[in-house]
């Protein structure tokens, strides 16, 4: 159990960072302001849907098979 959570944790951080990276790149790249918005919104979205998916495979296991590994694997 601690050592899902320990992944799921990690995994949260991994994807917290790598939208973070995606919303800096968008925001330094020169684009008109309706194509800026919505990048942002689509990253954003994106995102919260695979850290959620992350959290309710965490609290029923083997229950989401949509390609991500399963926590249920490590412990």
């Amino acid at each position: 159990m601690i050592a899902a959570l320990i992944h799921l944790v990690i995994y949260i951080i991994i994807v917290g960072i790598i939208v973070w990276l995606l919303l800096w790149l968008i925001d330094a790249i020169p684009v008109p302001q309706p194509f800026h918005n919505v990048a942002r919104v689509v990253i954003i979205v994106v995102g919260v849907l695979i850290v959620i998916l992350a959290l309710l495979n965490f609290v029923e296991p083997g229950s989401l098979k949509l390609g991500l590994v399963s926590l249920a694997d490590f412990g």
